[in-house]
């Protein structure tokens, strides 16, 4: 209690089963330097410099918020301000975060360790810190208005507890959820095993990063608020395809990856050239009795998922969401389907008065991450990113895990497209394609049809309308 007094002078000391408290100005001298990082880039691990030894993780596009320790205490300051995040190479928003990024910092701490956390609001309006899944006094949930004041502009507020269990976790603000998580005030939370734990293997990668999404009007640098459905940036820790960084790993290396979720709807999570298990969720490490072998997982609004896999296959392997519109960017949700569609006449007619009419999605959509049109400044093209054989044709929440027999144990660095093998790549016959066997004859139906057209129906195309009638 001698500590805290100190750190709390003009305010009074603070228990465990009460609130957040404010700081007073005499205590703010005392305050952990906040630290800011406003890079983009995915930072090395921050390897543990006191407490209890622990095996860090590596945030895809993130960093580890550095702490100290004061009589026994992990002390971190995280700073609720504006920031401006690059999404993507040449697009950046205006959102909201934490000490210089969104998401916020990790915070990796150690089952047993005592934290205090002081948060400081630079934002416009107040706000308040949860601890998403974490086992704590009530008056330190961070639930504005209910278990504490809100942390008004300007006021700085002090959160502390013992990290009781180990796992995967969020934090977030509980108050004006809806404006701020949807500006992007979220960050990730590691609570590492203090010893061995039977349902917690050791690994040699350990990676995370949030799931958000954003609605961001072409054009524009700050997300609309009100959306609860329609987003057009689907992204993994406020970044999109091709601004995501890789996932560089060394041939069997064991590697986890922690995925949460705070984006309004579920995503199907998808690795290629590997299987992995799910170890782990918020709720903590999972039985062995429950873990088999999976390619996609979901990971539902405001869920953690842990998934683990030995990287024993060398190559450039895809890792996204499986629903497809995820993988692209600044999607317009108005755009008529035209596939199949013969405009030429059309085309050729409108030219003649707008000569940078282009047609859109006559054939799919792929031609769309190859055209060079000219869209509004500070907008992410669709679907873009160039890999070694032309373009990737995907944006949104799309990365590789690349996996590399000479990648050092602990280098993260990029080890550019792989070389393969030869004779191991798909090739353009040349030549006649063999013939095909077709099935002949239809299987018999389960039953008999009734009430049929009694003639077969042409299928009319007809020009798209504007509306939705009929649907």
């Amino acid at each position: 209690m001698t500590n805290r007094r100190n750190f709390l002078s003009g305010v009074g000391a603070i228990t465990g089963a009460l609130a957040a408290a404010s700081v007073s100005k005499v205590a703010m001298a005392a305050l952990p330097e906040p630290v800011t990082q406003t890079t983009p880039n995915t930072m090395p691990p921050l390897m543990p410099s006191g407490g209890r030894p622990y095996n860090p993780v590596v945030t895809l596009n993130g960093w580890t918020l550095p702490w100290r320790m004061n009589n026994g205490v992990k002390e971190f300051h995280l700073v609720a301000e504006p920031v401006v995040r690059e999404m993507a190479p040449g697009f950046k928003a205006n959102l909201w975060g934490y000490n210089g990024q969104s998401p916020g910092p990790t915070i990796e701490v150690v089952e047993g360790d005592r934290v205090r956390i002081f948060v400081t609001n630079k934002l416009p309006e107040h706000t308040s810190v949860h601890w998403h899944g974490q086992r704590l006094p009530n008056g330190m949930d961070g639930v504005s208005g209910l278990t504490q004041p809100p942390i008004r502009p300007g006021k700085t507020f002090v959160y502390e507890f013992v990290a009781r269990r180990p796992g995967t976790f969020m934090y977030h603000p509980h108050a004006d959820e809806m404006t701020q998580m949807a500006m992007g005030m979220m960050g990730f939370w590691v609570t590492h095993p203090k010893a061995e734990h039977p349902l917690i293997e050791k690994v040699d990668r350990d990676f995370v990063f949030l799931l958000n999404a954003y609605d961001v009007e072409p054009g524009s640098a700050t997300p609309k608020i009100m959306t609860m459905l329609d987003f057009n940036l689907w992204s993994w820790n406020s970044r999109i395809f091709p601004g995501i960084d890789s996932l560089n790993v060394r041939l069997n290396d064991k590697v986890r990856i922690r995925i949460g979720n705070l984006t309004m709807t579920n995503h199907p999570m998808h690795l290629h050239g590997h299987e992995f298990l799910v170890t782990g969720t918020d709720g903590g490490p999972t039985p062995r009795s429950t873990r088999q072998y999976e390619v996609t997982t979901d990971v539902a609004v405001g869920q953690m998922r842990q998934i683990e896999f030995l990287a024993d296959e060398e190559g450039d392997w895809a890792f996204h969401c499986h629903k497809s519109h995820h993988t692209m960017n600044a999607m317009g949700h108005d755009v008529p389907t035209l596939i199949g569609l013969d405009h030429k006449d059309v085309a050729r007619q409108i030219t003649n008065l707008v000569p940078d009419y282009m047609v859109m999605g006559e054939r799919g959509m792929a031609d769309m991450g190859e055209m060079e049109m000219p869209i509004p400044d500070n907008t992410a093209r669709m679907m873009t990113g160039e890999g070694p054989f032309g373009s990737v044709e995907m944006g949104g929440m799309f990365s590789v895990v690349k996996v590399r027999r000479n990648q050092k144990p602990g280098d993260y660095s990029n080890p550019g497209w792989f070389k393969h093998p030869k004779g191991t790549v798909a090739y353009e016959l040349d030549g006649p394609a063999p013939e095909t066997s077709r099935q002949r004859d239809a299987g018999a139906a389960a039953m008999p049809a009734r009430n049929m057209p009694a003639k077969n129906i042409e299928v009319q195309i007809r020009k798209p309308g504007s509306g939705h009638s009929g649907h």
